[in-house]
């Protein structure tokens, strides 16, 4: 599968006009170029694709299947590259350009990614496979066009600025639309092919993740799914950029962001997760001294685990005790727990296999004042393949079968 840099963006462009306008010698007029350029340019995002575009007809050119797919994503592509070159612009109070697809290139947009996220110029070039040169001079383009400062430098590092970082989040869900149109015309051909990425939380991967990954591979065995294991505030970043499609998840109140949208799946209720040879395990109830008297491993502020174990202290009526180690990490939590009387909260998905294995034991249940609910994060424009669509249709199968009973 090729990458979306491979495709031309005056071509997109043309593509797109040459659906609406349903000839190439009127879409050849709008797009200022000679019907021979652009027959070649269509052919050339043809042979990118794997799939023919368009048929000839004595009425005009008629799209394909592949055809609609294509014009339906590079439209919301192109407005989300116009979105970023607006807002841009405005920043520096400059006015609106006109066919910015004319103006912006794919190399551009490519130099200024690899700079943002590796601040750096050679590691940039290195990632693009473009030299030093070739990619200042395109990053230098791209700011010129723009009007505004896009890099500054740190010493020997470079930095992009709010308005860069901003222009690349557009720039990103540009791309991920080309992406998913490029993956949605694959799947024409191979039948059943296709590419979701995955972003979870250690709540979601010990029983509910396996099962969901078990039957969505069974149910499309062409296709393929990357799991992004990563803290909740680095995955909801990559979401709002398009660089990944959902995101399992406790849920956030109040939500996280105003373009996501989070779609509460199942219930969880934590437990008090200690060695299987604890002091307090054969204690039948657990008093708020009992609770205090043994230390605890917990994740940092801005975690729902987090608020949820302040809360269990709180609704007992004492202030929680200092923590010794802050920590998110279930294998270090499960390290320090085999190694001592430490205590933490934990689904009972989480310690599962240790439980089985007589390792970890259930200390004590808090009850339903710390129930948190498993989300499933989306951003609020995001159009699914429909090879995403059937994963978050058995995302929500999956969990109506465990808010049943059937875990």
């Amino acid at each position: 599968m090729s990458e979306p840099f491979s495709l031309n963006l005056r071509h997109l462009d043309a593509l797109t006009v040459i659906g609406r306008a349903g000839s190439m010698s009127a879409a050849a007029q709008q797009v200022n170029l000679s019907q021979p350029a652009l027959a070649q340019a269509v052919a050339k995002i043809e042979r990118i694709l794997g799939e023919r575009l368009f048929e000839r007809q004595p009425d005009g050119m008629v799209p394909t299947a592949a055809g609609r797919i294509m014009i339906i994503r590079v439209e919301r592509a192109l407005r989300y590259l116009v979105q970023g070159v607006r807002l841009a612009r405005r920043s520096a109070r400059l006015a609106p350009v006109a066919h910015i697809e004319r103006r912006v290139s794919m190399a551009q947009l490519r130099a200024l990614i690899a700079v943002e996220s590796t601040s750096s110029y050679a590691m940039a070039a290195e990632r693009t496979g473009l030299s030093q040169p070739a990619v200042h001079r395109a990053v230098r383009d791209l700011q010129d066009f723009l009007g505004v400062a896009l890099l500054v430098r740190v010493g020997r590092a470079v930095r992009p600025t709010d308005v860069a970082n901003r222009f690349v989040r557009f720039a990103r869900l540009m791309l991920s639309e080309l992406r998913a149109g490029m993956d949605e015309t694959g799947a024409l051909g191979a039948g059943d092919g296709g590419r979701i990425i995955l972003g979870t939380l250690p709540m979601a991967r010990a029983i509910y993740l396996p099962e969901l990954l078990t039957r969505f591979t069974a149910m499309h065995p062409a296709a393929s799914v990357e799991v992004v294991e990563a803290p909740y505030a680095e995955l909801l970043s990559t979401l709002r950029h398009g660089d990944i499609d959902l995101l399992i998840g406790a849920q956030r109140d109040p939500s996280p962001a105003n373009d996501v949208v989070q779609e509460g799946l199942f219930d969880d209720e934590p437990v008090i997760v200690g060695r299987a040879a604890h002091p307090l395990r054969e204690k039948k109830r657990l008093s708020h001294k009992d609770l205090l008297n043994f230390p605890w491993v917990i994740p940092s502020h801005g975690v729902p685990m987090r608020a949820n174990w302040e809360l269990m202290f709180r609704s007992r009526g004492v202030e929680p005790p200092k923590l010794r180690i802050e920590c998110g990490s279930v294998l270090i939590m499960r390290g320090l727990m085999l190694k001592g009387d430490w205590l933490t909260l934990m689904s009972r998905d989480q310690f599962l296999f240790e439980r089985l294995a007589g390792v970890l034991a259930e200390i004590g249940a808090p009850g339903q004042v710390l129930r948190r609910r498993i989300a499933l994060t989306r951003r609020s424009d995001w159009r699914p393949t429909p090879l995403q669509a059937d994963f978050v249709g058995l995302a929500r199968v999956l969990a109506q079968e465990r808010d049943q009973g059937g875990r």
